[in-house]
Parts: C-alpha cells; sequence; structure tokens
C-alpha cells in the first residue's frame, strides 16, 4: 500500500510541476512545501515506515529515497528554467540598441583646414602639385638660400624661434621651395602648405600659424603671369565681384615685389570694420623670382624665369568667417567651433 502511495505521490507532483507556468513562481514554491514540509505528503508517508515489518522497512526507505530525490530534482530543474526565463526578460527589457545612430550632431572643418582645402583645391586645378617639408629647417633653407644673409637687416622682418645657431623652427614655407628649387628640373608649378613659427602674439598673430606658398618656374615667365594667376585665384577664392589691386613691395627673395589686396568680402569695397573703412584688404605677398635665388638652387637664371607668392592661412579664414581673433582658432571652444557649421 505505502509502494503505491509514493508512485502515485510521485506521478502526481510531476503532472503539477509541469503545469506550472513562468508566471507562477510562487506556485512552485508551494509544491515544494506541499511535498516536503513537516506536513508535506512525503513528510508522512516517511512516518509510515514505523508500521512496516523489519524485512520491508529497506524496500520502502530505498523508494522513499528515491522519490524525495526524483522529486527535489524536478522542482530545482523547474526553478532554474524559472530564472533563465527571468534573465531572458530583464536582457530584454535591458539591452541597448548598438546600431541606434549617435545623437552627437555632425561637426564641421576647422576654419584654417577648410580655408587650406579650398586654396588647394584652386591651385591644384590650376596646375600645381603640393609639396611639404620639415618644420625644423636650417638657417640656410629658411633664410641663405633665400637670399637673406646672416645678419641682413630683412631677417629682422621675422623674429625666429632658433633651436641653436644653424637649426630653428621654420618662419616660412619658402624654405620647402628652396629645397624643391634643387631638385627639380624646370619647368614646375608647386605650392607648399603647413605650419610656420614666430615669436609674434597679439589679435592678428599667433606664435605659431599656417603658410601656403606657390612658385612656378618657366621660360618666358613675367609680371604678367603672375598677375592673371593671382586674379584668377582671387577671384575663385572670394568671388568673381572681386576687386584686385597691386602694390609695390620689398622681400628679399622676389624682385620685383608685390603686395596683393583684394576688395574687402564683407562690404565689397564699401568700408566696414573688417576692412577698417578702406574697402580693402591686405591679403599676400608675391614678385619674380630674384636671379640669386634661382643661381644658388642650380636654375639657369639666364634661360628660366619664375613667380611666387605666399598665403596667411589664419589671416585668410579670418576675413572669409569674419573673425576679429585669431586666438579663438586655437582655444578649442566648442561655442566658436560649432558656428563653423
Amino acid at each position: 500500500m505505502l509502494t503505491e502511495d509514493l508512485e502515485n505521490l510521485k506521478r502526481e507532483i510531476c503532472g503539477e510541476i509541469d503545469e506550472i507556468d513562468f508566471s507562477n513562481k510562487k506556485g512552485l514554491a508551494d509544491i515544494r512545501v506541499k511535498v516536503f514540509g513537516k506536513a508535506g505528503c512525503l513528510t508522512l508517508l516517511s512516518k509510515g515506515m514505523r508500521d512496516l515489518s523489519p524485512e520491508e522497512r529497506p524496500v520502502v526507505g530505498a523508494l522513499i529515497n528515491e522519490v524525495r530525490n526524483f522529486l527535489e530534482e524536478k522542482i530545482s530543474s523547474k526553478e532554474k528554467d524559472f530564472e533563465k526565463q527571468e534573465l531572458r526578460e530583464r536582457l530584454e527589457k535591458e539591452k541597448i540598441d548598438i546600431t541606434e545612430p549617435s545623437r552627437e550632431k555632425i561637426g564641421a572643418a576647422h576654419p584654417i583646414s577648410n580655408v587650406l582645402d579650398r586654396l588647394t583645391d584652386i591651385c591644384v586645378s590650376l596646375g600645381f602639385s603640393v609639396v611639404e617639408g620639415p618644420e625644423i629647417e636650417t638657417d640656410y633653407y629658411n633664410f641663405e638660400a633665400l637670399n637673406t644673409p646672416k645678419n641682413h637687416p630683412a631677417r629682422d622682418m621675422q623674429d625666429t624661434f632658433f633651436i641653436n645657431d644653424n637649426i630653428l623652427v621654420r618662419s616660412q614655407t619658402s624654405a620647402v621651395q628652396a629645397r624643391e628649387m634643387e631638385v627639380r628640373k624646370p619647368p614646375f608649378k608647386i605650392i607648399c602648405p603647413g605650419k610656420t613659427y614666430r615669436n609674434d602674439s597679439d589679435s592678428t598673430h599667433s606664435p605659431v600659424f599656417h603658410q601656403l606658398e606657390g612658385l612656378v618656374i618657366d621660360e618666358n615667365i613675367s609680371m604678367a603671369d603672375l598677375k592673371a594667376m593671382l586674379t584668377i585665384l582671387m577671384k575663385r577664392l572670394y568671388g568673381e565681384d572681386t576687386t584686385i589691386r597691386f602694390r609695390p613691395s620689398f622681400f628679399p627673395f622676389t624682385e620685383p615685389s608685390i603686395e596683393v589686396d583684394v576688395s574687402c568680402p564683407n562690404c565689397h569695397g564699401k568700408g566696414c570694420q573688417t576692412c577698417k573703412g578702406t574697402g580693402m584688404l591686405e591679403l599676400l605677398g608675391a614678385g619674380i623670382v630674384n636671379p640669386k635665388v634661382l643661381e644658388m638652387s642650380g636654375i639657369d637664371s639666364k634661360k628660366y624665369r619664375g613667380f611666387a607668392f605666399g598665403f596667411g592661412l589664419d589671416r585668410t579664414a579670418m576675413i572669409l568667417n569674419s573673425i576679429n581673433n585669431i586666438r579663438y582658432f586655437y582655444r578649442n571652444d566648442i561655442r566658436f567651433l560649432n558656428q563653423m557649421k
């Protein structure tokens, strides 16, 4: 009789466990109490062993242990299923979709980078090649090869950072032109963009700034070629209605030399705060390459001539974006950078 009761209990409890769904966790706990509690079914059946004969007790005892272990394992397995289901639901609820697009705002190119890209594109479309050179330079390439020997008063125009008597951080990208003239055979057209350094700091000057210089070497080059090329360049950069003005100037590596002014893009020549009421803005220097510079680089000055020009990219970016202080470029202020969009 006790044996049949144990088998019936096993089948009944197994059925109840299988029928419990994952929303009824308390029901599984109730079954555990129903079976293994102090007044539980299996507990009461175990007490019935005292009424058995000595021969029956080992057999029934073994069966009770078998049923106890089976039901314990069955309930534990169901509890683990409950835990797995809870974990799945929590993961589903708390998961993060890493494929979701970022909510960060799209940035924009830095004003100096933007001007550099625009000028480079224009020059490349005119047939120029882009070359770069070292920022740590020798006195020879930065000055002497450009017709500015030691103790020449023209050096006072550039307050330079010297590392020792011969090594310096370049004060102009013209040093790249001097290097290129030694290794290139005419004719050639190059531009040399990059960082330059001078001991100068105020609202319109920075110890670190950017230049883009151009050089053309060929036969029968004249000032007319230079003026025509710069006119095209200025109109593509500032607009077709831009007025260009050429004034005589001095640079040791060009002769003759000129300063190039353009009509203010903000007021279109009428006069404003940017152009200080003049309607014109001084933008760059240029000129015909001095024959001495050609000869020092190994180029026959009787056969070839050339012209050179140089932009201050920081100043150009200030003009195009109506920025009145160069320091804004280097402060990394997000409020300033957001305006560049």
